[in-house]
Parts: structure tokens; sequence; C-alpha cells
């Protein structure tokens, strides 16, 4: 309720106004039954302009970090979050990692959207990096269809470790359905993980036209880190 209610009369109706976001392909998405949308990763709105163009609702996996902040900040914040759908996990790694696909499928079993940056974090610098290959787990194991999802623009309202969102225009491109059923009872195969994580990441970057490379954006925003320090 609370999802609905934020998006169409209080968020949606602003963000219409201000950023004019445009939407293409939205027949893509089935109607009903769980699906993930896989998209590029630009900008902290990605999770906002992405569910606002889509009619059915979107669960995204979020960072615990914004559930737990202190303050009126970290209230506000977290009631944003659990307000529109964002489920909280533990990205170090080992049984955290097990703990996230867990809850990602989950959301599907019941029929829902999930929301998925493939990437694994934001693109420091607009170009499309290496997938991990958790999505093609949960893919396999889920045996849902996979719609790649490419986010126009979102990096100029809102640049990494910018404090204020600029107004400018941005669009979502949504992609046909990708089907790797033929793939079911791989999921320990890692040769397949990665060839099902490449394949997504491949139709993501026709949707955007972003550069790609074949490196984790991780590794260049802790080489930026480093190079700046």
């Amino acid at each position: 309720m609370a999802y609905f209610f934020i998006k169409n009369f209080i968020l949606g109706p602003i963000l219409h106004i201000l950023f004019r976001p445009w939407v293409k392909g939205h027949k893509n998405i089935p109607r009903s039954g769980g699906a993930i949308l896989a998209s590029n990763h630009l900008s902290f709105s990605d999770s906002i302009f992405l569910p606002l163009k889509v009619r059915r609702p979107v669960a995204f996996l979020a960072k615990s970090e914004y559930f737990t902040g202190k303050g009126v900040k970290g209230a506000l914040t977290r009631w944003f979050f659990k307000s529109t759908g964002q489920l909280p996990i533990d990205r170090s790694g080992g049984k955290a990692s097990e703990d996230s696909l867990n809850t990602g499928l989950g959301v599907l079993e019941r029929g829902l959207l999930l929301g998925i940056y493939p990437e694994g974090t934001r693109s420091p610098d607009a170009k499309l990096y290496r997938g991990r290959t958790g999505i093609a787990r949960m893919v396999l194991e889920a045996k849902v269809p996979v719609i790649p999802v490419a986010m126009i623009d979102t990096e100029k309202v809102q640049p990494l470790g910018a404090k204020y969102p600029k107004i400018h225009r941005v669009g979502v491109v949504i992609g046909e359905p990708l089907d790797f059923t033929r793939f079911s009872g791989m999921e320990g195969e890692r040769a397949v993980l990665r060839a099902v994580t490449d394949q997504i990441v491949y139709q993501i970057h026709k949707l955007s036209g972003q550069e790609y490379e074949d490196i984790y954006a991780s590794t260049v925003r802790n080489r930026m880190a480093r190079a700046s320090a």
C-alpha cells in the first residue's frame, strides 16, 4: 500500500514534472509471474526511476547500510527503502552472499519482479563493466525470464559522490526477455554461470550503447580511490 501511494501520489508526480522520464519497450515486461529486471547501474537514482516507469512493483536488493543509518537522515532513508519494497542484503561475501541469493529467490517465488544490477555496484565513469555471476545462479535456480534494462542519463542526475541531484531528463529502455531454462540444473558450473552473465550484460550493452570494459566496476573504483588518496 505504501509503495503504491508513494509512487503514484507523492514521488511519482514530482519526478515526472522535474525529470520527464521516458520509457521504451514496456511491453517486454510480463504482466504476471516472477522475472528479473537486469539493469546497468549509473546512479543511486536508478532504483527510483526504473520502478517509476514500470507498472508492476519492483523489489531491489539494497545494501544493508541503507537500513542502519542513525539520526533523522538515517530514519528517513530507512523508511523510504522499506516503503518502496527494497530488501536489505549484506554484501560482505560468504554466507552473506548465500543469504542474499535466498532473499532474491524468495521474491521470485512469490511471482514478483526483482531488480538486479549485474555489475554489483555503480559505474564510476558511465561505462558498462563485467557482470557478477550471482545473477546467473539466481536465474537458473528460479527458472524465470531475465529482462535486460538500460538506464539512460541517470548519471547526469546524480553523479557518483554528488550531494544533491541535478535536473536532467532520463530514460529507461527495456529489452526482450531472455530465457535460460536450457541451462537448468547447471547452476554449479562456473563456465555456464559466466556465459549466462556475459550474455545478460551484452544485451544491456546493446540497449544502452555504453562503452564496455571487461573488468569489474569495483576494481576500477578501488583504483580510482587509491589514485586520489
